[in-house]
């Protein structure tokens, strides 16, 4: 597990920004207030003049006009989409100067949520335009860099198990409905390893890298958790099947992660 930084907005202070090359990756099949016309013409109103305007069909095409952005000189970079098109385009712009801004137009937008960038459209605009910018961190996994968070478990299965047309209707809630429905529970081996040091040697049914606190389905799984601290909060839990997750999930909406017996929590470079 490693660090690494990117640049991003957040709505805490207005400073002029609109100076320099914009860019737009923009994921063409999902929608935020007016959709994409009024973002041009929102961008156009701002007195942005040069602008870069690329669209795509899936997230995993994002990443090569990210790159063709920055070749061509972009100081900042509007990505919009859901929480999938900010991981890959977080993980093109790591390191480089550009900053990216978010325009929350997915069903989750966790990172955005975290960051306090609404769904409004003109807001998230003038937050991209003139906000803060801050250096964040990200993780690293397999070589690949990651804003939120990475999982393996019963997250895989909150995500992977989510039905697409339960997913539009409930939102949020259908990760851990579904989740909890299909949750195999199954405990594995597991060791793991912080800053060098032997912590956790067991049975475990997940474990969690998060770099925000709160993760997949809206549940605030790392209280203390902040984007830029330079750390990465780590959790593993040790829930076996539904009715031991239902307990974990409860325990974590109500009070704090690691007063659930089932979960650990520690912090790591």
């Amino acid at each position: 597990m490693s660090s690494s930084t990117t640049t991003e907005s957040d709505n805490r202070t207005a400073t002029a920004a609109t100076t320099g090359t914009v860019a737009v990756v923009a994921h063409r099949r999902k929608t935020l207030g007016g959709g994409l016309d009024e973002l041009r013409a929102t961008l156009v109103s701002a007195g942005v003049e040069r602008l870069l305007w690329y669209e795509v069909p899936k997230s995993r095409k994002a990443p090569e006009k990210a790159r063709e952005a920055l070749e061509k000189g972009a100081d900042l970079i509007f990505v919009w989409g859901g929480d999938g098109m900010v991981q890959r385009c977080a993980d093109t712009l790591a390191g480089s100067s550009a900053a990216m801004a978010i325009l929350p137009a997915g069903t989750a937008n966790l990172f955005a949520t975290n960051l306090g960038i609404p769904t409004d459209l003109a807001e998230a605009v003038r937050i991209g335009l003139h906000g803060r910018r801050r250096t964040l961190d990200l993780g690293r996994l397999n070589g690949e860099h990651f804003a939120v968070m990475a999982g393996a478990g019963f997250d895989g299965d909150l995500i992977r198990e989510a039905d697409r047309k339960l997913k539009g209707r409930l939102g949020r809630v259908a990760y851990v409905w579904t989740g909890l429905r299909h949750v195999r529970g199954e405990l594995v081996r597991t060791r793991i390893r912080v800053d060098g040091a032997d912590w956790f040697d067991g049975e475990a049914s997940c474990v969690l890298f998060g770099n925000v606190g709160t993760i997949t389905g809206g549940v605030p799984a790392f209280d203390d958790a902040r984007p830029d601290d330079g750390a990465l909060e780590i959790g593993v839990s040790t829930a076996d099947g539904a009715v031991d997750w239902a307990r974990t999930l409860g325990r974590m909406a109500t009070g704090r992660s690691e007063d659930s017996p089932f979960v650990r929590i520690t912090r790591g470079r």
